[in-house]
């Protein structure tokens, strides 16, 4: 935790409101996210939390609220003008091009002008972060294990040359030791100076990556603090978590 609660927030939400049909998912919730800040948001699964990210990423329609990315409202801005922006989303369960390579699949981040005039920079510095990408750049996604595609779809984040990487729950189906990994990895992208939104189910391996945590329940935020606080909270834990 590098204690970044002060900084001026590059993503602003307030009075967030989404859902999908008649439905309404999120009700309400204000979050922000500083320069260079690492901000997870923790909750049960069916909260609202994919909903969250989809909205900023203006895959969902705002339905009222405020969005704003370092000071430019997001709210009627189509997907690609909002990765433009530098908001970069990387989707539960990766959604990679299979039949593609590693590289191919990288490349395809870099498919806006600006990201693509500096692709080998940025392939460079995917390959220190993820070295085993690197190795198997010819091979195909579909060939690669679990936790190298959560690596490929982090890599092909960064390859977009995003301002704030939003992460939905990267340990979702990996073994502890793989997870162990990833988050080592993602602290050190978090090390690079880059802003960070997490969202995850569990509360295991936040404490030392995240500089403020929200939980959120039935698409409310319910509580916003330092990490260090909030999970040494153990009745809040089983309360919102079904934390033991």
């Amino acid at each position: 935790m590098n204690g970044a609660t002060n900084l001026a927030p590059i993503l602003q939400l307030t009075g967030v409101r989404s859902g999908y049909g008649d439905t309404e998912v999120l009700h309400g919730p204000s979050i922000r996210v500083g320069d260079g800040e690492t901000v997870v948001i923790l909750g049960p699964n069916g909260h609202g939390k994919t909903t969250l990210l989809r909205t900023i990423s203006g895959l969902l329609p705002l339905r009222a609220g405020e969005m704003t990315f370092a000071g430019t409202p997001l709210t009627g801005r189509p997907p690609d003008a909002i990765a433009g922006l530098g908001v970069i989303h990387i989707p539960q369960g990766d959604l990679l091009f299979p039949e593609m390579t590693v590289l191919e699949n990288l490349l395809m981040g870099s498919y806006r002008a600006p990201a693509w005039a500096r692709r080998q920079a940025r392939l460079e510095e995917v390959f220190a972060f993820f070295p085993r990408l690197g190795e198997r750049q010819k091979q195909l996604a579909r060939t690669l294990s679990g936790g190298e595609r959560r690596m490929l779809a982090i890599g092909r984040g960064l390859m977009g040359e995003g301002r704030l990487l939003m992460i939905d729950e990267p340990s979702l189906g990996l073994a502890p030791v793989i997870i162990e990994e990833l988050y080592r990895r993602i602290g050190e992208i978090k090390a690079s100076g880059r802003s960070i939104l997490l969202v995850e189910e569990s509360a295991a391996h936040v404490e030392e990556l995240a500089d403020r945590v929200y939980l959120l329940e039935s698409g409310h935020v319910v509580r916003e603090g330092q990490p260090n606080e909030l999970l040494a909270d153990d009745a809040l834990l089983r309360t919102y978590l079904g934390v033991d």
